[in-house]
């Protein structure tokens, strides 16, 4: 994949002055209502996330080398918390329907772990999603062929918390010991 340091990294400046709400709450504009296919084709929206933080990575299995990677970093993180990292549920959003049906999320998925869910739907409700979320993403290369193009796709993690609602997202600079003393500090300083 090619890794878009406008949207991956630069774009932070940008977050930081689009998504609160107008009129300076201070509330990030960043989630919200889905619904979705998990890797074994049952429907879920947001609400069955509930109660319990969500760490969300946007991408598509066919990725040769930002997903892996993220995903790795996000598992491991996890695992290093022990116990606490229990209260995350890590969740893999595709941005490629057309080819992550559930089934190939499901093999994709088994490779980080039993622990991640691995979501996707039609074009529409990636759309929908992805808004919600302020991803970036589009086909790149050669599109004539449905295995020899690429998505280009913002690369950030977000932690969402309990609630639902955004807390904190990281970059995918990002490492392992990083993302796991910021996942202990959010967990605990969360209600």
């Amino acid at each position: 994949a090619v890794l878009l340091i406008a949207a991956g990294l630069g774009g932070f400046a940008f977050m930081s002055r689009h998504l609160a709400e107008p009129g300076g709450s201070g509330v990030a504009l960043v989630g919200g209502p889905f619904s979705l296919t998990d890797q074994d084709g049952r429907r879920v929206s947001e609400k069955d996330f509930l109660g319990r933080h969500m760490l969300v990575f946007f991408g598509f299995t066919y990725c040769p080398d930002i997903c892996p990677t993220e995903l790795q970093v996000m598992m491991a993180a996890l695992d290093a918390m022990g116990p606490q990292g229990e209260q995350i549920q890590p969740v893999f959003v595709s941005i490629d329907p057309e080819r992550d049906t559930p089934e190939v999320l499901k093999s994709y998925v088994e490779n980080f772990g039993p622990r991640l869910i691995g979501l996707t739907g039609t074009p529409e409700e990636i759309a929908a999603v992805a808004k919600a979320y302020r991803v970036y993403y589009a086909k790149a290369g050669d599109q004539t062929s449905p295995d020899s193009y690429l998505m280009d796709h913002s690369s950030i993690i977000y932690l969402m918390g309990p609630d639902g609602r955004f807390m904190k997202h990281f970059p995918y600079t990002t490492d392992v010991a990083k993302l796991t003393a910021e996942l202990k500090e959010a967990v605990t300083a969360s209600p």
